[in-house]
């Protein structure tokens, strides 16, 4: 069978992501950093690429961490660009996401960081403190950008400290995928996925009675830890409170969640040890019937010969919630700003912002909301289904290094699956280490 091809959230890239942000937050700290007012904002023109660019012929970098089937898809509007834009050379370098938030700061410390960037919303409000990257409120009035046309969320995670530093590009929620031929097997309707806790259950009890395991728990953040994120809101919790000032994963709704995810293997519904993209494998092979994976993965099961379907998460604990990320356009800081640089970087990003259809293609889903809207998103029936959780996905708080908690909630779920660590016990422990992380962070962002 064919390996799922390797999206934003790779093998390798996710188990190190959660790390990725506590290490470009010290590698710019001891990189050293470049002043609020340096160069690059001088040499802004304000009208955030609306007036195109008519000056010498500019190269410019940009570097992001579309490995996966979304690559090419980015690589073709880029050649686009390049294309109608005969004075602007635009090279894309494409990297491992933890590769490139940990080359990323100490490359623009040095003065060879690129021109434009790509970041996860959580990384966001990190690098503007460690002055990474640069404020593009002119983009955005350039690109007449209002809040009513975005996910709360996205649009709010490219704010810091009254400045936007970012441009929200899309959203990328989990689904529930589903291999039809598996699930006729065990006598189901291949046309009517489980959709709430019951239904999934006995789903799952008719897959048991056939002789297959019908959902496999993973023990690792990706997919496991996307998964129990979810459960968790699911069951009517958060991994933080609304401000990101408290961890509050280790609360009853985070013990219901993982427990939820622990008792997969117990009652005989997924194998014991599962590896590392396995449950995946397992989709495709025609192993087990369900999968709960990222939106990223549809352009590759299209390419296999196999029946399947994708829906909505089911809600398990019946509060709703799907977890989500988003990747958001920023300018990084120059040390040698370049007037016809910075305008020509301006042009890429507004234009790049206009084409969410091509972008959708991909396997994203648009995060402004009149992009959702139109005939030809809706005709991607695949991102459109799973765009109809958008009211139910949830996001990390954006605050300043944030995400160096999660390698403590990664650790909870990886000892309570396979190590048979008590989740009520696993989850408040690593609650309290993530607290202490969270506090350091605090004090370290806002001096």
């Amino acid at each position: 069978m064919t390996q799922p091809t390797r999206s934003p959230f790779s093998r390798r890239s996710f188990l190190s992501l959660a790390a990725a942000g506590g290490m470009t937050a010290s590698l710019a700290a001891c990189g050293g950093s470049s002043p609020r007012d340096s160069a690059d904002q001088a040499v802004a023109t304000g009208d955030g690429g609306a007036g195109g660019y008519d000056g010498p012929p500019v190269d410019l970098a940009f570097w992001n961490g579309f490995t996966g089937g979304d690559g090419p898809t980015m690589k073709a509007l880029v050649d686009t660009f390049n294309s109608e834009h005969e004075n602007i050379a635009v090279t894309m370098t494409t990297m491992q996401w933890a590769d490139y938030y940990s080359r990323l700061p100490s490359a623009v410390t040095s003065g060879n960081g690129p021109d434009i960037g790509i970041m996860h919303l959580d990384s966001v409000a990190t690098n503007a403190a460690r002055n990474v990257i640069q404020p593009l409120d002119d983009v955005a009035a350039a690109l007449e950008l209002a809040e009513s046309d975005f996910a709360e969320v996205p649009w709010t995670a490219g704010i810091y400290d009254g400045q936007r530093f970012a441009i929200p590009l899309d959203v990328h929620p989990l689904g529930f995928y589903y291999n039809k031929d598996v699930m006729e097997q065990a006598g189901l309707d291949p046309e009517a996925p489980p959709t709430d806790h019951d239904s999934y259950m006995a789903a799952l009890e008719d897959l048991k009675a056939a002789g297959i395991e019908g959902h496999w728990a993973s023990p690792f953040p990706f997919t496991g830890g996307l998964s129990v994120q979810a459960l968790i809101y699911q069951f009517g919790g958060s991994l933080f409170n609304d401000e990101g000032t408290q961890v509050t994963w280790g609360e009853a709704p985070g013990v219901e969640a993982l427990t939820w995810w622990v008792d997969l293997a117990k009652n005989g519904y997924s194998p014991a040890n599962v590896d590392q993209d396995a449950d995946y494998v397992a989709l495709k092979n025609g192993t087990t019937a369900f999968n709960w994976n990222g939106i990223w993965q549809i352009n590759d099961l299209k390419q296999t010969d196999i029946s399947w379907g994708v829906a909505p998460l089911p809600d398990i604990g019946g509060s709703g919630g799907v977890w989500a990320g988003s990747h958001q356009f920023v300018l990084p800081r120059q040390r040698n700003a370049d007037a016809d640089k910075a305008q020509a970087s301006r042009v890429f990003v507004s234009w790049i912002s206009e084409q969410s259809q091509a972008w959708a293609e991909a396997g994203q889903v648009p995060a402004r909301n009149s992009a959702r809207e139109t005939p030809e998103f809706e005709a991607l029936e695949e991102q459109s289904t799973l765009a109809e959780q958008l009211d139910d996905l949830r996001f990390i708080p954006t605050v300043p290094g944030i995400s160096d908690c999660m390698a403590e909630f990664d650790r909870a779920l990886n000892e309570a699956v396979l190590s048979g660590a008590d989740p009520e016990a696993i989850l408040a422990d690593t609650a309290s280490r993530a607290q202490a992380i969270l506090d350091e962070n605090a004090s370290r962002y806002s001096g």
